[in-house]
C-alpha cells in the first residue's frame, strides 16, 4: 500500500513554516497517542504515521529530498524496500522533546519524553554509503549487494553490556525511572520539574560486572552483508535510506539508519536530462539527403529510426517512453535524437571531382526560398 503524502498527513499546506509544521504534528499526536487510544491499533498507526511525517518535514534536507523525489528520496518508496517505518521507542526517544521534556509527557499522558517508562534511549549513529549505478540499472530498479563495515550488538551479551542478567541493578538516584524530580520554591509556589538522572545518563539501570567481549560498550565492530532494492528512475546525488541498518546503539538501543547516496556512471553515447535521453546522431551528406533507416543506442540495446529524405542538421526526432521511468510512477522520459551532419576534414581528388559536379547541379544550391528559411531560424535563436 502508496504511503500518504506527508503534508496530507499532518495537514498543512507545502508552504507551511516549521513551527506550522511542529504544531500540526503535536496535535496529530495528541489525537492518536496511545495513551488515548489504549488498545486502537488504528490509532496506533496514525500516531506512527504521523510521527514519520514529522520526521522528514522537519528536518530541512530531509523536506526538500521529499519535496523534488517524493517517498523515495527520505527512504519511503512503496516499493524498493527503503524506510521500514518507526517503532515506538523511535518516536519516544527522538520526538519527545516537542512536548517539553518529561514534565509528564503531555497533556496528562504518561511516558512521551525518551520511551514509555522515560528511561533515555541511545540511538546509533547513521551510515553514509555511495552505490554507483548504470542507465540500465536505473531504468529497471536493482538489488545491489554491500558489505558495510559499522557497530553490532554483542552477540555474548545481546548488548546489554553486562556479563549476565544478574549483573545490573536498578538505578539508586533515579530508581530506574531515568530520571530524578525536584522541586523548587518560588513566589507562585512549587514548582517542580524532572532531568536526565546524572547516574545513570537516563538509562535507568547500571552494571555491577561489563561484557569482557565489548567491554561493556554493549556493540563491537563488526561486517554485514545488506541487501538494498533500490526503486527504478532514482538520479545521481538522490539520499535513500533504510531505517535501523546504521549502527548499533550502546546497551540495546535504536540503531542508527544507512544512507544511501546514489552516482551515476557515464553512458558511452548516451546522455541523461532528468527522464529524457540524448543522442547525437552524426549522419554523413548523402545519408540526409537522401534518407534512410538507420540504428540508435537505447538502454535495452538498438532501435531503428527512419531518416526522411533532406533532413536538415540541428533537427530533433523523438522516440517516445525510450527514456527512464520517474521515480514517483509519473510515466516514461524520452529518448531525443539530435541530427548532426558530418563534413570530411580531408577529401581525395576523386571526391572532389564527384563534390564539384554535385555543387555544379540547380538542386544542391540553395534557393532564395531555403536562405530566407534559414536566416529567419537564426534571426529566432536571437529574438
Amino acid at each position: 500500500m502508496a504511503k500518504r503524502d506527508y503534508y496530507e498527513v499532518l495537514g498543512v499546506a507545502k508552504s507551511a513554516s516549521a513551527d506550522e509544521i511542529k504544531k500540526a504534528y503535536r496535535k496529530k499526536a495528541i489525537e492518536f497517542h496511545p495513551d488515548k487510544n489504549p488498545g486502537d491499533m488504528v490509532a496506533e498507526e496514525k500516531f506512527k504515521e504521523a510521527a514519520e511525517a514529522y520526521d522528514v518535514l522537519s528536518d530541512p534536507q530531509k523536506r526538500q529530498r521529499y519535496d523534488q523525489f517524493g517517498h523515495a528520496g527520505v527512504g519511503g518508496a512503496s516499493q524498493g524496500g527503503f524506510g521500514g517505518g518507526m517503532s515506538m521507542d523511535d518516536i519516544f526517544s527522538q520526538f519527545g522533546d516537542i512536548f517539553g521534556g518529561h514534565f509528564g509527557g503531555f497533556g496528562g499522558f504518561s511516558g512521551f519524553g525518551g520511551s514509555r517508562s522515560g528511561r533515555r534511549v541511545n540511538r546509533g549513529s547513521d551510515l553514509r554509503v555511495k552505490v554507483k549505478l548504470t542507465l540500465k540499472e536505473i531504468a529497471t530498479g536493482v538489488e545491489k549487494k554491500i558489505k558495510v563495515k559499522k557497530f553490532v550488538a554483542c552477540r555474548e551479551c545481546n548488548g546489554s553490556g553486562a556479563e549476565d542478567a544478574n549483573s545490573t541493578r536498578a538505578c539508586d538516584t533515579c530508581h530506574g525511572s531515568g530520571v530524578v524530580t525536584r522541586v523548587t520554591n518560588t513566589f507562585l509556589g512549587q514548582m517542580q520539574t524532572q532531568s536526565t538522572c546524572p547516574t545513570c545518563n537516563g538509562e535507568g539501570k547500571l552494571t555491577t560486572k561489563k561484557c569482557s567481549h565489548c567491554s561493556g560498550e554493549g556493540v563491537v565492530k563488526d561486517e554485514e552483508v545488506i541487501t538494498i532494492n533500490i526503486p527504478a528512475g532514482v538520479a545521481e546525488g538522490m539520499q535513500l535510506s533504510m531505517g535501523g541498518k546504521g549502527n548499533a546503539a550502546r546497551h540495546g538501543g535504536v540503531n542508527g539508519d544507512l544512507l544511501i547516496l546514489v552516482e551515476e556512471e557515464r553512458h558511452p553515447e548516451l546522455i541523461r536530462d532528468e527522464n529524457d535521453l540524448l543522442y547525437n546522431l552524426l549522419l554523413s551528406f548523402p545519408q540526409a539527403a537522401m534518407g534512410g533507416t538507420v540504428e540508435v543506442p537505447t538502454i535495452d540495446g538498438k532501435a531503428k529510426l527512419k531518416i526522411e529524405p533532406g533532413t536538415q542538421p540541428g533537427k530533433v526526432l523523438r522516440l517516445r517512453n525510450k527514456g527512464l521511468p520517474s521515480v514517483n510512477s509519473y510515466g516514461t522520459g524520452d529518448l531525443l535524437v539530435n541530427v548532426s551532419i558530418y563534413v570530411p576534414e580531408t577529401l581525395f581528388s576523386s571526391d572532389k571531382e564527384l563534390l564539384k559536379k554535385l555543387e555544379d547541379s540547380p538542386n544542391i544550391q540553395p534557393n532564395k526560398s531555403m536562405k530566407d528559411k534559414i536566416f529567419n531560424k537564426f534571426r529566432s535563436m536571437f529574438d
